[in-house]
């Protein structure tokens, strides 16, 4: 008798390599300016890091998820590990090294912006690849980069990703020229709209992401509440809305979206479709404190999603 039960489509497999941090976040009304002295109205710490919000925004949508980083040999190394495998993230590319984890020192204001101060800890020793890491990458589906480790480890990644076939996706941040052997890699660049004025020199969005397809084949810009815009060689760029919600704290929207759209894009949505579901990601996870802590299980962004009815819009 021939078995017809139907079996689960398998999970985007999704490689990480970046930074793991412990965020130290203090939420007050308006952020200090120089000199100033504000009393806060909470405290928490959080485990975040853009390299380990990706993959917990990853793991969380519905992927298959390796992080390859460092983390110290402190407690906070510890809780870092533990919470990446309680997200379902595979860790065993995870080093631990002698000294402190890297920290996040973030104020959140009432209005959900915050101002960060990174000091990288353990971040600043991946500055290439370990044993496994290469076969780590080439079994991945994308490998997510961004830009909170050395530039060096960043590059090496994106080449072995590239020599492999492995779509390389970067976030440009924190913001910062980048080496053409890195661009030359990169299949598909995610900046906000600070990050892609500072690689081009346009502060409009749209010529901006025109102007990013000079340097990579495909790229997206995060445009915060206003949603993102989506070009590619070839074509004009379309804007996706974002839902509207009311946001309490926006540290790791951009990563949650990364996250989220690497998965959409393994399960093989057509991009506006992929850009929307990420968009959905995002939007509840600004709705929630934290970086990692905030960010939406795959359900809950299937049936957030399913209340929507987005659009694109042309210029």
């Amino acid at each position: 008798m021939t078995d017809t039960t139907p079996t689960a489509a398998p999970r985007p497999a999704v490689a990480v390599l970046g930074s793991t941090n412990m965020d130290l976040v203090a939420y007050v009304a308006t952020a200090p300016r120089r000199g100033e002295t504000v009393t806060g109205r909470a405290f928490r710490t959080v485990p975040g890091g853009k390299g380990a919000n990706q993959a917990v925004a990853a793991a969380r949508s519905g992927g298959s998820v390796s992080m390859i980083g460092a983390v110290g040999d402190d407690d906070f190394g510890v809780r870092l590990r533990a919470s990446l495998a309680d997200a379902g993230v595979d860790t065993a590319g995870l080093r631990t090294v002698e000294g402190e984890s890297g920290t996040a020192h973030i104020v959140v204001d009432d209005e959900g912006g915050n101002a960060i101060v990174v000091v990288p800890g353990a971040n600043a020793s991946v500055d290439g690849l370990a044993d496994g890491d290469e076969q780590r990458i080439a079994g991945a589906g994308a490998l997510l980069l961004q830009l909170e480790i050395p530039l060096a480890g960043v590059l090496a990644g994106a080449r072995t990703a590239h020599e492999h076939g492995v779509p390389v996706v970067l976030t440009p941040a924190p913001a910062q020229p980048l080496p053409r052997e890195l661009l030359a890699v990169t299949d598909l660049l995610v900046p906000n709209e600070h990050e892609a004025a500072v690689l081009t020199g346009k502060s409009d969005p749209y010529d901006a992401a025109s102007a990013l397809l000079a340097l990579v084949p495909e790229a997206v810009v995060t445009l915060g509440e206003k949603g993102s815009l989506h070009a590619v060689r070839g074509e004009e760029p379309v804007r996706v809305p974002a839902p509207r919600v009311k946001a309490e704290d926006t540290t790791a929207a951009g990563d949650t979206f990364v996250g989220a759209l690497a998965v959409a894009r393994g399960e093989g949505r057509a991009m506006p479709d992929a850009l929307a579901w990420a968009s959905a990601a995002s939007a509840l996870s600004v709705q929630r404190p934290g970086a990692s802590a905030s960010m939406p299980h795959r359900n809950e962004t299937e049936a957030f999603a399913a209340t929507l009815h987005g659009s694109r819009t042309p210029r």
